[in-house]
């Protein structure tokens, strides 16, 4: 096998990090671009120029001539969301035809009974009847099914894979018995639930196999094929470390594996083959939906920070929580993941404050002070962050393009973050432009 340097960008803290402009830089140098994780929950932004492309299951490569965009086994497809996604690149003026995107043949479906039971558990979980206290136990999800679509990939019996759109015969036997299953249960749950038409349902989702199948294939042997003839790879992780459903703030996370642990079994390409790894976080903190947010700001300043960042979601608009930066979350994903540089983004929603704050320790219920970082929700949220203060920077730097172009105190502020990590800032994002990024030697 030819050796190539094959990269992975993964968010470190709870998403929404930048990893679409990042992605969308390095896709220049690399010859596929490969999503292995989450489905149509992901938000990716990518902006050239007056355009702003949001993308949601097609990876951010899309936007460079001739790359090629994969997305792997590991990621839970809806057949709607991506016809739609690559009709409107399309009119847009993007390539996206088959030979530009190719789909895993093992990627899971996500159906309507997918969405349909992941509003009614969300529903059931905020109105408080789930629990005697009459709680809001609500995950905070996005509706789009991809925690139902993963359960089902688990449960076996009732998944459905992309290839299996591409079979008619094979496609109408799954759905008879799916159906049934789906039905029961959506019954049971509700019963007012109408049930799903078999006959509807075949008829839809043979048609989307056959919009589909030129760009479906093994994604694993294409992509083994293409590192054998010495092409480079550019894995794209969607959510982020945090969410990560094993490592992350369980039970506030998504249903995949985020982080870069994720990449060989979301893609059939073992970890021994990337060789670098970029950690991608913004300069202070947000989050999305319900979960711990120890270093959250629910004042003027955490204000100022969402509308500077326009931190409203990509995928549903919602606004997001926004806090200082949270130091002991970021060097957790950065050594579960492995990283080797960091990215930091929006660094220039920070100027203007006087004084900037990163949470370096948290002081636990029992009044003792830990550098660990707490995965469990539950202990999280009990957890008070410990500060320490830095003097902010006023001027503005969207005009820097390079690391002597910052004022000092910015330099400072990445100084202690490289400190605090132990990992270099190699890139720092000081807009949303292409151009606007540091790239330091």
């Amino acid at each position: 096998m030819t050796e190539s340097r094959h990269t992975a960008v993964v968010g470190l803290q709870w998403g929404d990090e930048g990893k679409g402009k990042i992605v969308d830089i390095l896709a220049r140098d690399h010859d596929y671009t490969v999503r292995y994780n989450g489905g149509a929950n992901a938000g990716h932004t990518v902006v050239i120029g007056a355009e702003r492309y949001a993308l949601h299951l097609i990876p951010s490569g899309i936007m460079h001539p001739g790359k090629v965009c994969v997305v792997g086994n590991g990621v839970v497809v809806d057949p709607h969301q991506v016809i739609k996604e690559r009709d409107a690149l399309v009119t847009r003026g993007i390539d996206v035809s088959p030979r530009r995107l190719r789909l895993s043949d093992r990627a899971h479906v996500v159906m309507p009974w997918h969405k349909t039971l992941d509003a009614a558990l969300e529903n059931l979980l905020s109105t408080g009847q789930s629990n005697a206290a009459g709680a809001d136990h609500s995950i905070g999800t996005t509706r789009r099914g991809i925690g139902p679509a993963y359960a089902d990939k688990i449960t076996r019996a009732s998944a459905l894979r992309l290839g299996d759109l591409c079979d008619r015969d094979h496609l109408a036997s799954r759905l008879e018995v799916i159906t049934h299953i789906k039905n029961a249960q959506l019954l049971a749950f509700d019963p007012d639930h109408q049930p799903f038409d078999l006959e509807a349902l075949n008829a839809e989702y043979a048609r989307l196999g056959d919009e589909l199948r030129p760009h479906i294939c093994d994604t694993t042997y294409l992509l083994h094929e293409a590192m054998a003839e010495g092409k480079r790879l550019l894995f794209e992780g969607a959510n982020a470390c945090l969410l990560d459903v094993d490592h992350g703030t369980f039970p506030y996370v998504t249903s995949s594996n985020c982080s870069a642990l994720g990449i060989p079994a979301g893609t059939g390409v073992p970890g021994r083959n990337i060789r670098e790894v970029i950690g991608i976080m913004k300069a202070y903190t947000t989050r999305v939906g319900a979960g711990p947010f120890p270093t959250e700001l629910k004042n003027e300043i955490g204000n100022r920070i969402r509308e500077r960042g326009r931190e409203y979601g990509t995928t549903t608009g919602r606004p997001r929580r926004c806090g200082w930066l949270d130091l002991v979350a970021v060097r957790y994903s950065a050594m579960l993941t492995g990283a080797t540089q960091l990215a930091v983004m929006l660094f220039d929603v920070l100027a203007g404050l006087d004084e900037l704050r990163v949470c370096t320790a948290y002081r636990l219920r029992d009044g003792s002070v830990t550098q660990r970082f707490l995965p469990d929700a539950h202990r999280l949220e009990a957890a008070e962050p410990v500060y320490e203060t830095l003097p902010g920077f006023g001027a503005e730097i969207t005009a820097a393009r390079s690391h002597d172009d910052l004022p000092r105190e910015a330099r400072a502020y990445l100084k202690r973050i490289e400190e605090y990590v132990g990992v270099k800032v190699g890139i720092v994002s000081v807009g949303p432009e292409r151009g606007q990024t540091v790239v330091r030697g």
